[in-house]
């Protein structure tokens, strides 16, 4: 699926339109996700209609504010648009996390031609290889919501990996993939050692209390061992 982006340029739908046109930020923003194309032109009112339904159902997967960790999934609008006012238009109504192609790029009507769309709103989803997971969910989004993703995840065989980071668009720096682990393992090798500590610090306490307990026995039998000595004399 990334290989469809290869070499192309996609852009943010934020305010600086910022383009990601590198093969690490590709690969950073597409690799091992559930991929999203959507179809639209601003000249149709029912893809108008259905971009409210679509933004909510996108944030409530990856925005911060409703998901503690982003989902792995990339929406990316492929206009069908005859003019790039038209585009720009329909850009605004759309989550600002949404990737979109240049109007001036040609790849636009290659992909619409690649998956057969006729109609439009039309979302195209893939699984993380590349293949068809459903020619177009604009029904099962208008009906589901955000619940259908959970069965794309399983269809797809996706490996979740947000427990290791909170992604974001804005910040392709991404971590070592080890970090978690060492973090984890240096926490349990921290709770081991003080586990020891409290450990041998309860048995110091113990075995002081257990020297006290044997003196006070020896100096007991002692003082009977002697009461014995002056009766036996």
């Amino acid at each position: 699926m990334v290989d469809l982006f290869l070499n192309r340029v996609l852009v943010e739908n934020n305010w600086d339109q910022d383009e990601l046109n590198t093969e690490r930020e590709i690969i950073g923003i597409l690799e091992n996700r559930i991929l999203m194309l959507f179809f639209a032109s601003a000249e149709s009112d029912m893809c108008r209609e259905f971009v409210p339904v679509l933004n909510d159902f996108f944030k409530r997967l990856k925005d911060p504010a409703y998901i503690e960790y982003p989902k792995l999934l990339a929406l990316i609008y492929i206009s069908l648009d005859q003019s790039e006012e038209q585009q720009e238009r329909f850009l605004k109504e759309l989550h600002k996390r949404v990737l979109f192609l240049a109007f001036e790029d040609p790849y636009r009507k290659e992909l619409q031609a690649m998956f057969k769309v006729r109609d439009v709103p039309t979302v195209v989803v893939l699984r993380p290889d590349g293949s068809i997971l459903i020619p177009n969910a604009v029904q099962d989004i208008f009906r589901f919501g955000s619940d259908c993703f959970q069965n794309w995840q399983e269809s797809a065989d996706l490996i979740e990996r947000s427990f290791m980071l909170n992604e974001e668009f804005d910040n392709l720096n991404l971590r070592s993939a080890t970090e978690p682990v060492r973090r984890l393992k240096y926490k349990t090798e921290d709770d081991k050692r003080k586990k020891r500590w409290w450990k041998l610090w309860g048995k110091g306490k113990n075995g002081h209390e257990e020297e006290e307990e044997e003196d006070r026995t020896w100096d007991a039998k002692t003082k009977e061992g002697d009461k014995g000595t002056w009766r036996k004399r």
